[in-house]
Order: structure tokens, then C-alpha cells, then sequence
């Protein structure tokens, strides 16, 4: 059976404890985990006990780890899962990590959507661009719409767009030319477009070259 040699306290970072066996093997723990496991020097570990403990500290470390990771960036629920298992954690773990964290309230992938849309739409890009994000960045499409319905109308950002490149000054054909490409890279649909630039009564000079 297992034996607990030792119990110490990370010289580096305080707060963080660790197990040591026997076996040479040094879990990570916590205060909850020595607690509840009864752990003490010279502490024997039946195999179930060991078990339990490892599984318990696995899922602990993999909690901690996504609270770190979302205290760099908000991100959705995928986009989580993947980090912590890149990062070494299994599938298993990373899934019981972000469960833990929807229930804290630090995961929400609706909040999410809505911030993805708020910030891209303030950089200016329009609906198909906001798309795009939202599906990199792994939020579920049911989600999407409601997310999208706090973009701006279409014209408003059209035209703040135009009038940002333009400056108040008359574009000849080439100059319309990648202003249009620019606003279709930026997400926008090319009906938004030529009605915006008839607006600005550019569509047909357009259309003619």
C-alpha cells in the first residue's frame, strides 16, 4: 500500500501543497484534499484510497488550471476544453473543469457571444465577419442570433466605414474599388454595400467600370 512520506508546502508558490509517497510520486493537493483524505506523514493509502486521491487531485489540478487560463481572456466552453487538453489534462478532467466553472459562473458562452459581437462590431466589421469569429472561437450556433441581434444596423456601419476612408473626398474607380473590397473583408454583404454607396450616389460609377 501507498505511504505518505511527506506533506509540503511549494516553496514558490504559496498555497500550494503536495503529497508525497513512498513510490517517489508528489501529488499535488490542496488544503480540502489533506482534509478529507486524512493525510498525515506516515499515512497508509489502501489501492482504492490511492485511486480516489490521484482522481481527486487530477480534477483539482485541472480546475485550477482553467481558472488561470480564463483570468488571461474570456473564452467559450470549447475553446477551454482545448487549451486543457493541449496543455495535458484529459478530456475527462477539462469537461469536469468547465462544468465546475458554468456552475461558478465564470464560464457562460451566451455572455461570451455577446462580447465577441459588442467588440468586433465596435472595430467596425459587419455580420459575416462577427460570424466567422463566433464559429473559431467554438461558440454553439444557437447562440448566435441572439448574440447578433446587438450588432448596429448594417448602414450605420457602412457608412461610418465610408466615411472614415473617405474623409469627405470624391474616391475615382480605383479607390472605390478597394473600398468595396475592404468592406467585404470586414463582413459585410455586397446588398449593404451598393446600397450604401448609392447612398453616396457611387453605385452606378461603380457598376460601370
Amino acid at each position: 500500500m501507498p505511504t505518505v512520506t511527506r506533506i509540503f508546502e511549494s516553496r514558490h508558490v504559496p498555497g500550494r501543497w503536495y503529497a508525497e509517497t513512498d513510490g517517489g510520486e508528489a501529488l499535488r493537493v490542496n488544503v480540502a484534499l489533506i482534509a478529507d483524505f486524512s493525510l498525515y506523514t506516515g499515512r497508509e493509502l489502501s489501492g482504492e484510497e490511492y485511486a480516489r486521491l490521484t482522481a481527486a487531485a487530477s480534477r483539482m489540478n485541472a480546475r485550477a488550471r482553467a481558472l488561470k487560463l480564463l483570468g488571461f481572456r474570456a473564452m467559450s466552453r470549447r475553446e477551454l476544453v482545448d487549451k486543457l487538453t493541449q496543455k495535458g489534462e484529459s478530456p475527462e478532467d477539462a469537461q469536469e473543469a468547465a462544468d465546475y466553472l458554468e456552475e461558478l459562473g465564470y464560464l457562460d458562452d451566451a455572455q461570451y457571444a455577446a462580447s465577441l459581437v459588442r467588440h468586433y462590431a465596435g472595430k467596425g466589421y459587419g455580420p459575416g465577419r462577427v460570424r466567422q469569429e463566433l464559429f473559431r472561437r467554438g461558440v454553439p450556433r444557437e447562440l448566435w442570433e441572439q448574440a447578433l441581434a446587438e450588432l448596429p444596423e448594417d448602414t450605420d456601419a457602412v457608412d461610418q466605414l465610408i466615411r472614415r476612408r473617405l474623409q469627405g473626398g470624391t474616391p475615382d474607380r480605383k479607390e472605390l474599388k478597394k473600398l468595396t473590397d475592404a468592406l467585404l473583408r470586414r463582413g459585410f454583404g455586397w446588398g449593404e454595400i451598393k446600397s450604401a454607396l448609392a447612398r453616396y450616389d457611387f453605385s452606378e460609377e461603380y457598376e460601370d467600370e
